[in-house]
């Protein structure tokens, strides 16, 4: 592969972009003809690679126009019809033409989809059907959940981190599964805005060459800003951070929330979802990060309202400039995108690379105060939540 130019200065940015350029487009298209033809998708992971499927998916589920009647589910929707794959499948098959049971998951050995592949694997088997196709994301091709999903689908592989040694420069190598797990969301954003445009799997790769460019350019703009510098200023203290969005924006806030809430752990201070089940009230100088595009979603402006009543500080990341919560907070990283409305929208992903680098630069800050925070500690945080 030629060498390409850096597009950013944060290392791992770059290759991501590299890895997802090198995915093989003939293992890729069967998953890109599945997805489009499937009228029911079915998410299925662990953690962050989870918040990134969904967060991708929901894109087509956002959609006002471009698709006929798809549907997107999860295990942990309301309207899930059963209590597992295999006795969900049967009222899915009665539902919908084609079901595609999509899976990521870096390490192919996650208990949650590794469980549903089996299930749905066995249905099909018992009941000969035909009506469903499975997909995975993985860096592992040779892993059980590559096994199962290449006999009744398609296996997509990914480069993540790979063998690289563990190590303090999260800039360069970014934090444990930074590189699958971002990788995997630009990609599964890119093939659903490919699909919604009419347009083949040969332009999903153009579509990461240009947009890598322009996310770069954003990641820079705003890692070495005067407000990135005021939010590692608060975090370094003693600080609970909340975190809230609605619908696409609450997956990538709970992509970040993962990583940061290692860091902050480490702290002694902790990291919650807005109105999480186990959230508590603000204390005076938290701080609270809060996504919306419009900026005009009212339970999430009042979020922001309640938490300036508690002297916190409010940091929105929006796409319009000049909107409520863009207003009303404190701080903000605005991200202005010119699609059309009901389109499938980059805010979202670019939004999760901007705020990517955020615990890298509070581990920085941290280490240069003397406390370095080995990689170890954070995968022992990360084993024992996840």
């Amino acid at each position: 592969m030629a060498n390409r130019s850096r597009v950013s200065c944060i290392g791992y940015v770059n290759r991501i972009r590299d890895n997802i350029l090198s995915v093989n487009k003939k293992s890729l298209e069967p998953l890109f003809e599945d997805l489009k033809a499937a009228d029911c998708v079915v998410c299925s992971g662990s953690g962050r690679s989870l918040y990134s499927l969904n967060a991708a998916m929901s894109q087509i589920a956002l959609s006002q126009i471009g698709w006929r009647n798809k549907v997107v589910l999860t295990p942990d929707d309301p309207g899930f019809p059963g209590k597992n794959m295999y006795d969900a499948a049967a009222d899915l098959e009665r539902r919908y033409k084609k079901v595609l049971l999509l899976m990521n998951s870096g390490s192919g050995y996650s208990d949650d989809p590794l469980v549903m592949a089996q299930d749905l694997a066995k249905y099909i088997e018992d009941r000969n059907s035909n009506k469903f196709r499975m997909g995975l994301f993985t860096s592992a091709a040779e892993s059980p959940l590559a096994e199962i999903t290449s006999k009744h689908g398609s296996v997509v592989q990914i480069k993540g981190r790979g063998k690289l040694k563990p190590s303090l420069d999260y800039s360069e190598m970014g934090m444990m599964g930074d590189i699958f797990e971002l990788g995997t969301l630009e990609l599964m954003n890119l093939m659903v805005e490919a699909i919604y445009r009419n347009l083949e799997v040969d332009d999903v790769f153009d579509l990461c060459e240009e947009e890598f460019n322009t996310i770069g350019g954003l990641i820079d703009a705003n890692v070495n800003s005067e407000t990135y510098t005021k939010l590692v200023d608060i975090m370094e203290k003693r600080t609970n951070v909340y975190l809230g969005g609605k619908g696409t924006a609450n997956e990538i806030m709970k992509m970040t929330g993962v990583r940061l809430f290692h860091i902050q752990t480490v702290l002694g201070d902790n990291v919650f979802m807005t109105r999480g089940v186990n959230t508590p009230h603000p204390r005076a100088g938290d701080l609270e990060i809060l996504m919306s595009y419009s900026g005009e979603s009212k339970s999430v402006v009042l979020w922001c309202d309640v938490l300036k009543k508690f002297n916190g500080t409010v940091l929105s990341i929006t796409g319009k400039k000049d909107s409520t919560l863009a207003n009303r907070s404190d701080l903000k990283i605005v991200l202005e995108e010119g699609s059309r409305n009901g389109a499938p929208r980059r805010f979202y992903t670019r939004a999760a690379y901007v705020l990517s680098p955020l615990p890298v630069r509070l581990a920085e800050r941290l280490e240069s105060r003397g406390l370095k925070l080995p990689e170890y500690i954070l995968s022992w945080y990360h084993s024992v939540t996840q």
